[in-house]
């Protein structure tokens, strides 16, 4: 999910590579200073391959006891019986989705996925660590940029996926309470860092820089998006916690965190449409940030549904029951709204990539957005039992797959060329050798 981080050194970086006199001794602006909080996208991105991976139809079933058709297992004789007893028993109101293991080789490849997700975080973090210590100016000029401070919100968010990585596919490598361990420590930083970016980003654009309503982009969802994908993996982690009160504690505080994600984006949702609708498509270079308005519908989906799944070992079967409605209802709404803003986004995609469209960092906004809307339609399938959402899921992995491989190639090719980040230098002052 993200956009150019710097939109306005690409214009001025290609009148300064036109030489207009003999050539000039200019002293380069150190890489590092222009890695900005947008790179934590490429680790969004590629960690949302796993997670929607492991998510897809074709490594979980929903076991309906009672369906005709289902093949004869320990679990499906077991509901057999309890259905041939004179007892009266709870009526079923919902598919249980029971997790069955992928394919070994499927397997394979999301942990490897996942394991170079959570070593690109590594590396960004501390090159990011370095950026604050050797350009803190630079820094924090960042934090009021109107056009770089929304993705502060992007670190967050990449922390949580690699902890949600963490316990879909990471048991594998390093060994479920590993694995586990290591969703507990990033779910606390990146809830730290996501309630904060949620916070102070709006608070400093609106008071430093005086933002309007019309300076409204997609890019002002990321860091309150942020909360949504804490209450995601929060909900993962409310079956670990102490039952009983502490675990109720819990679960509400998710709810709480999605409920404060789905206010900021429902008021800044409506912004970004009348700005669109208002002023056109957006310039070339940006076009694919579009996609990032898939990131909250996708995520709140994913995450309610999650929070339906924990809630049943929190709170008793009727208040349970009534999440998991809720759920399926806010999920067709949600996912529906999502294909609806997909069909005109893709389009002003084509016509940006007919009419010229550079590569830039914007391309990762095809990545991670999509991959919530997988984990979501998969979930809203799973609870359902119906395939529609699963076929859904499974089309929209293949174009997240093929995005990821084609940011991810490009972004390497231009950092071995030395293009990204975009650094280019001020221009020295004028002196007497000029024609």
């Amino acid at each position: 999910m993200v956009t150019a981080a710097h939109p306005r050194s690409a214009s001025r970086s290609a009148s300064r590579c036109a030489p207009s006199g003999p050539l000039r001794r200019v002293t380069p602006v150190p890489r590092l200073r222009r890695l900005g909080p947008n790179w934590y996208s490429a680790v969004m991105g590629t960690a949302s391959v796993a997670i929607a991976g492991a998510s897809l139809p074709a490594s979980t079933i929903a076991v309906a006891p009672a369906a005709p058709a289902a093949p004869v297992t320990a679990a499906s004789v077991t509901a057999a019986s309890v259905t041939a007893a004179p007892v009266t028993a709870a009526p079923v109101t919902a598919v249980s989705p029971v997790a069955l293991p992928a394919p070994a080789g499927l397997q394979d490849v999301l942990e490897a996925v996942w394991v170079l997700s959570a070593l690109a975080l590594a590396a960004l973090l501390a090159a990011r660590a370095a950026h604050w210590v050797r350009h803190r100016d630079q820094a924090r000029a960042d934090l009021l940029d109107p056009a770089v401070a929304p993705f502060q919100g992007c670190m967050a968010m990449a922390l949580l996926a690699v902890g949600i990585g963490s316990l879909t596919v990471g048991g594998g490598v390093i060994g479920e309470h590993a694995a586990v361990v290591t969703a507990w420590v990033l779910f606390a930083a990146g809830t730290t860092a996501g309630l904060t970016a949620a916070l102070a980003v709006p608070y400093l654009l609106l008071t430093r820089r005086r933002v309007t309503a019309g300076d409204a982009s997609p890019v002002w969802l990321l860091p309150v998006v942020a909360p949504m994908v804490a209450a995601t993996l929060g909900a993962m982690l409310v079956g670990r916690v102490p039952a009983g009160g502490w675990r109720r504690t819990a679960l509400l505080g998710c709810y709480g965190l999605f409920v404060l994600s789905l206010v900021a984006v429902l008021a800044v949702l409506p912004l970004v449409t009348a700005r669109l609708l208002r002023e056109g498509p957006p310039p070339l270079a940006l076009t694919p940030a579009l996609f990032l308005v898939l990131g909250p519908l996708g995520q709140s989906t994913t995450a309610v549904h999650r929070l339906a799944d924990a809630a049943p070992s929190a709170v008793g079967g009727a208040d349970a029951a009534a999440l998991g409605s809720f759920a399926t209802a806010y999920g067709t709404a949600a996912l529906g709204l999502a294909l609806l803003w997909l069909v005109p986004a893709a389009a002003l995609v084509v016509r940006a990539a007919r009419r010229g469209m550079p590569f830039a960092m914007t391309w990762w906004a095809f990545t991670f957005p999509v991959g919530t809307c997988v984990t979501g339609a998969a979930a809203l399938s799973a609870r359902t039992g119906t395939a529609a959402p699963g076929w859904a899921a499974a089309g929209l992995y293949a174009f997240l797959v093929a995005a990821w491989a084609v940011a991810g190639a490009l972004t390497l090719r231009g950092l071995a060329g030395g293009a990204l980040p975009a650094a280019p230098s001020e221009p020295p002052p004028a002196t007497g050798r000029t024609r």
